[in-house]
């Protein structure tokens, strides 16, 4: 099924209301230290958990000017419109963004808080996959924060605390250059055939990256497995890479573009994202949403809790969270945590709404806390061993 222009209401109400399902535990240097970074308000930057402890917006604002800068990491321009998101912010709050490693994983960012804690060149703020999000929040690594519209985002979609709360989300999906391939797969069944020797490529490594990880998840699905057994989905990419269709070229948009990765599973916003990236350059991108594999998941926005801009970590909280960062991620074919509360006070952008891809097959019953981390040891254990030879 390819992307379709019409019935994206019901693909994000479906995709929002499904993860109510969900469980509720589900480089420079700065500019300024911490704890000069709040002096408006009634705590040092690093330790608040709203915009009240700057005083109010205005104070947040002051403060994370006054730092000047936000380090953020492994966020790619063209991931559910960062690009836009990130320009927006600058243009905002006239504050600098350095944007490290884009190509990265959820793991690298888990990695980068763990390795240069208490060093300026730290990020601020990370992105990640379920996974990896609700461990971060079991290890302590992150900061509680609660953002002026945290109502809004569904109890099962946050942490309590905020430590972690969904922010945007989508389908696996698979995406074909249809000048190349003459039939685009549509199933995970269709992958195995023949035709296509050499051109199935995952988004990264699903130890380490998100999109990966849900693609094996999806994979299992299709192929007899459970959200409690994950493994059937890694034996169908060793059967991928038995039969030969494998490519072991983690796909990016520069592969997809020079045709190195002809065909590649990932969400479905990046695909849909393609597809219009790619329209003048000679690439046909066409995606469609597995009906034997389907699978969506939320990513989730966090600070770390040693940010070395704390203040402007919580205005770029703020930001995302706000209806017009919301929006920016559905400009992006990425359904926003808050759309059903956008859509109620009248401020969901619609024409960005009419653009998401029709889900033939919904997803209702996502992981549990205690699921997603057995997955993910399963897949540590047997990923390398099931591609190699």
């Amino acid at each position: 099924m390819t992307v379709h222009r019409a019935r994206a209401a019901a693909f994000a109400a479906v995709l929002t209301a499904a993860a109510l399902s969900l469980t509720a535990c589900g480089s420079a240097g700065s500019t300024a230290k911490a704890g000069d970074a709040a002096k408006a308000g009634t705590k040092d930057a690093k330790d608040a958990t709203s915009a009240a402890d700057f005083g109010g917006l205005e104070g947040l604002v002051a403060a994370a000017k006054k730092e000047g800068k936000l380090h953020v990491i492994t966020l790619p321009r063209d991931w559910a419109n960062y690009g836009k998101i990130i320009d927006g912010f600058k243009a905002k709050y006239g504050l600098e963004v350095e944007e490290e490693n884009p190509d990265g994983s959820s793991q690298d960012e888990i990695n980068a808080i763990n390795s240069r804690k208490g060093q300026d060149r730290a990020p601020d703020v990370v992105d990640l996959g379920s996974a990896f999000a609700l461990q971060a929040v079991k290890d302590g690594i992150l900061a509680p924060y609660k953002v002026a519209t945290f109502d809004k985002v569904p109890d099962s979609m946050k942490d309590a605390t905020g430590a972690r709360v969904n922010d945007y989300g989508g389908y696996i999906s698979i995406g074909c250059d249809a000048k190349k391939i003459a039939n685009c797969p549509k199933t995970f069944a269709d992958l195995l055939k023949p035709e296509y020797k050499g051109q199935v490529a995952l988004n990264g490594n699903p130890t380490k990256s998100g999109s990966a990880f849900g693609g094996v998840y999806a994979a299992a699905l299709a192929n007899g497995g459970s959200l409690d057994n994950i493994q059937p989905g890694i034996d169908f990419f060793g059967k991928l890479k038995q039969s030969g269709n494998f490519n072991p070229v983690e796909s990016t948009p520069a592969t997809i573009e020079k045709g190195e990765t002809p065909i590649s599973i990932d969400w479905s916003y990046l695909n849909a994202g393609y597809s219009d990236q790619f329209k003048d350059k000679g690439v046909d991108w066409k995606v469609s949403i597995p009906v034997d594999g389907s699978y969506a998941q939320f990513y989730n926005q966090a600070i770390n809790k040693w940010a070395p801009h704390p203040a402007a970590a919580r205005l770029w909280q703020e930001y995302l969270f706000s209806a017009e960062g919301q929006n920016l991620f559905l400009g992006g074919y990425a359904t926003p945590s808050t759309f059903e509360a956008l859509k109620k006070d009248g401020a969901l952008d619609a024409a960005a709404a009419a653009k998401l891809p029709t889900v033939e097959k919904p997803f209702t019953n996502f992981p549990t806390v205690d699921q997603i981390n057995a997955a993910k040891k399963v897949v540590t254990e047997n990923w390398t061993k099931a591609i190699a030879g």
